[in-house]
């Protein structure tokens, strides 16, 4: 399998998700801006985010996905479905009841994440409400989590790098066709929730049902949890819903911070954030989807050289992709917001606002990314122990952090605090994986950074240069025209930086992987 031609099928993929998510932000931002409503609504979304990362993409997949290779590669077909069927019903049958007590329990949850709504009991009402009909999400995206990982396994990305169109179509017809009609419009926005979560799932059938391996869920809960398989995959899962669970923790913490700050906070770091996680899916969740199906193989076969390839080549486009980016956001946050956001009522204080946080997150984007591609160097090992103690490492010092950076920075100070301790979570992997002799970097990586720190040092000055010919805030009557100046400076910028690399040796062929 070809692995750069596969990472551009899945960015491409995850590109149009993207795309789609800006869109329905700019929607969202144009009909809500940033108010105490849409506050209530990131609030509630977040919580079923939560506990999506634990018992979805995050924790069961981080567990599920290298045992469910190893029976692939050692077992055979017949061992792996009936892995599947068992942590398919175990799965089910636990988020089902989750979910239940979730909603009964709405009221307490949303007090927990964030304290700050306690005075206000119209958004504190609207935040329980959307908490509850939001809930099932997690159950839908619990089983696209599970859908995934047997689709990764099988070589087969596409589909699951596709699903999260769904939801953000679901979330632009609710905006455009559901809100108008509502007495408290932003409802429309947790019904698409809903909805989105249950096409992700629909979707994920005919592919499963194509390579034979549609789960089959049984009422036998007590056989399902008895499984040696499934309790396998539950041992991984608690030290890896650990670190997920330190992750989500943090941010909770952050999200209780911003209820507390000037009202817009949250939705100010939701935009940031929407607009951070562009290049973040597009390069570290793609990279990461695509190195632990393939390093989990490499490790079942006892390949260590193989292994360590991988996790080198992993690198190499991360630096070389992602750092540009960082760049990009930091020299150009004015441009993205404005280009994006600035429309009905989404003032010019709240592309002040978000793009104050955006410069934040874009120092530590580096950070946030190579983690994506560092821990599955521990997670195919199923050591999943290492990164829960980093992490916890990490937590205390985001939020020492906090107490430094908010006084002076407000809102921009948890997402800097945010990716700085990314960076700190990352060099700390890199030191244990070198440590243990799980990686060995290959030659050129001193050519290769003077090389592309030259590139971006170039970068940096051509984007300031060529943003500072627009008044971005002006070109709110021209939404065409500012689009095209984006679109025109995004392209210079690209050129600029890859012409630099062509012009120092780079070529794409170097990045070529193959992997059985």
């Amino acid at each position: 399998m070809n692995l750069l031609k596969t990472l551009v099928t899945i960015s491409g993929m995850t590109m149009l998700s993207r795309i789609t998510g800006l869109v329905r932000e700019l929607l969202i931002a144009r009909a809500f801006g940033a108010s105490g409503f849409t506050d209530a609504f990131f609030v509630a979304f977040r919580i079923p985010n939560l506990l999506r990362r634990l018992f979805a993409e995050g924790a069961f997949s981080q567990a599920f996905v290298p045992i469910l290779a190893e029976y692939v590669n050692k077992k055979g077909a017949d061992p792996a479905r009936e892995l599947v069927d068992k942590v398919a019903t175990a799965l089910m049958w636990t988020l089902v009841l989750i979910c239940f007590l979730g909603m009964m329990a709405a009221p307490g949850v949303v007090y927990l994440i964030a304290t700050g709504f306690d005075s206000n009991g119209d958004v504190f009402d609207l935040s329980v409400l959307m908490t509850r009909i939001m809930f099932p999400y997690i159950l839908f995206m619990s089983l696209v989590a599970l859908a995934g990982g047997i689709l990764n396994t099988w070589r087969e990305f596409r589909i699951p790098a596709f699903t999260p169109v769904l939801l953000n179509i679901s979330f632009i017809i609710a905006s455009l066709f559901v809100a108008p009609y509502l007495k408290q419009p932003v409802l429309a926005l947790a019904f698409a929730v809903f909805v989105g979560g249950f096409l992700q799932l629909a979707i994920q059938i005919p592919a499963l049902m194509k390579i034979g391996m549609l789960p089959r869920v049984s009422i036998n809960v007590a056989g399902a949890f008895r499984s040696q398989g499934v309790r396998r995959v539950i041992r991984q899962m608690i030290p890896a819903i650990f670190a997920v669970s330190v992750a989500q923790i943090s941010l909770m913490i952050n999200t209780n911070i911003a209820s507390r700050l000037a009202h817009g906070s949250v939705s100010w770091i939701s935009y940031a954030d929407r607009l951070m996680e562009f290049p973040n899916a597009l390069l570290g969740v793609a990279l990461g989807t695509i190195l632990l199906p393939s390093l989990s193989k490499a490790h079942a076969n006892n390949d260590e050289k193989e292994y360590s390839s991988l996790l080198d080549w992993g690198l190499r486009l991360t630096f070389l992709l992602a750092l540009p980016a960082s760049v990009m956001l930091m020299t150009l946050p004015v441009p993205f917001t404005a280009t994006l956001f600035h429309y009905g009522k989404f003032s010019v204080v709240d592309v002040a606002m978000t793009s104050n946080a955006l410069v934040a997150y874009g120092v530590g984007l580096i950070g946030l990314i190579v983690v994506r591609i560092l821990a599955p160097g521990f997670y195919a090992k199923q050591d999943i122990r290492t990164p829960v103690k980093i992490a916890v490492v990490v937590l205390v010092l985001t939020q020492l952090m906090n107490l430094l950076f908010v006084p002076l920075y407000a809102h921009a100070g948890l997402a800097l605090s945010i990716g700085i301790g990314a960076c700190g979570n990352a060099a700390i992997l890199y030191f244990m994986l070198r440590k243990r002799g799980i990686y060995q970097p290959q030659s050129g990586w001193k050519v290769f950074f003077l090389k592309v720190g030259a590139a971006l040092v170039l970068l940096a000055g051509v984007s300031m240069w060529i943003a500072a010919r627009f008044d971005w805030i002006a070109l709110q009557a021209h939404p065409l025209a500012r689009m095209g100046a984006l679109a025109l400076v995004m392209i210079v910028c690209g050129i600029v930086y890859f012409g630099a690399l062509f012009a120092m040796g780079f070529r794409i062929q170097d990045f070529r992987r193959i992997a059985s």
